[in-house]
């Protein structure tokens, strides 16, 4: 691959805004260590030494597109509480607008607390609310986009099944797109699977696919079947599948027919897959947004797909760190001239 292809769609998406409409989340990182056993009962103490809060969810995916050099627009919903205090202040400590963030007074802000010792993830602590916003922050979320309509260039659909994206505000979000012919990215999960009607990519994973369907793929040709059934549901232009360390497909419908592109991984090494499909969503919008073509923009989101498996931890992909593995690796790609 030519890094000067890299450049040209990098560059030119700097100037593109892209809305991420969704669940975000604040993601808490408590480490510390164990080294005994409570006298109270026989659990293991935790010795907290630092709590570091970090992006999740849509938010995390604004993060990707603004190190990867677009402009985010980040709309989604919070509580009325100390923990959307904590997400706004790390977002504009990162530099990202916080003025799409809708507050709710009925429901929590989602965080995911994980409690880690020596590398170890003990355990897992949730606090959010799985119920549909209101009417009222849904016409709030339609009233910030038409506010922005002149100024959106793609909007990505992050769904995380926590109540924002519900079954009549998809609608409303797709109905304003086609009025601006703005392309519409979707990155879904099981509750509204099969609500997202004609976008331009339709983004799941493999599992995704299999939990709606209610049926596990036995072989490619099952696999294919599946992904050509979901196309005729729900008339999305592009299919784009993602298999884990088996790579990523390409499904286009066009006149009827279905062509289909296959990409291997491009990790070295499989360390953490937290974050991965974040990382795909996020890169195939800025490309995108950068005038690259769906192929080229798959194979770069492979790329850094790749990449961020091989960290630790939800971690953003930086520019310059993106375009330094794709030059690594340029003799394995195929992105078009």
């Amino acid at each position: 691959m030519k890094i000067e292809n890299i450049e040209k769609i990098l560059s030119t998406a700097k100037n593109k805004r892209i809305c991420i409409i969704g669940d975000v989340m604040l993601d808490r990182y408590m480490l510390g260590d164990v080294n005994r056993i409570s006298p109270e009962a026989p659990v293991q103490v935790f010795d907290i030494k630092k709590s570091e809060p970090k992006l999740g969810g849509a938010a995390n995916v604004s993060l990707n597109v603004k190190t990867l050099g677009a402009n985010p627009f980040l709309i989604g919903v919070v509580g009325n509480d100390s923990e959307a205090v904590i997400l706004k202040r790390v977002m504009k400590k990162l530099k990202q607008d916080t003025n799409g963030l809708i507050v709710e007074n009925s429901r929590p802000t989602t965080c995911k607390t994980r409690v880690i010792a020596d590398a170890h993830h003990l355990l897992r602590i949730d606090s959010e609310s799985k119920s549909d916003i209101n009417k009222d922050t849904e016409n709030k979320i339609l009233d910030l986009l038409n506010q922005n309509a002149n100024e959106i260039d793609i909007i990505i659909l992050q769904d995380y099944n926590k109540g924002v994206l519900t079954k009549s505000l998809i609608p409303r979000i797709t109905k304003f797109a086609k009025t601006y012919k703005i392309k519409i990215l979707v990155d879904p999960k099981f509750d509204n699977f099969f609500e997202y009607k004609n976008a331009f990519i339709f983004k799941p994973n493999r599992k995704e696919l299999e939990d709606a369907f209610a049926k596990k793929a036995k072989d490619e040709k099952e696999l294919i079947s599946i992904c050509k059934e979901l196309i005729k549901r729900i008339k999305c232009d592009n299919l784009v599948l993602t298999l884990g360390e088996a790579g990523i497909k390409i499904f286009k419908a066009a006149n009827g027919n279905v062509q289909i592109d296959s990409y291997e991984t491009r990790a070295r090494k499989v360390a953490d897959v937290s974050g991965a499909g974040d990382t795909v969503i996020s890169t195939l919008a800025v490309c995108l947004a950068g005038g690259a073509s769906l192929q080229d923009s798959v194979i770069i989101s492979n790329f850094a797909a790749g990449l961020v498996v091989e960290e630790v931890g939800i971690v953003p992909i930086e520019n310059k760190q993106l375009k330094q593995y794709i030059l690594e690796h340029s003799t394995e790609s195929r992105l078009t001239k």
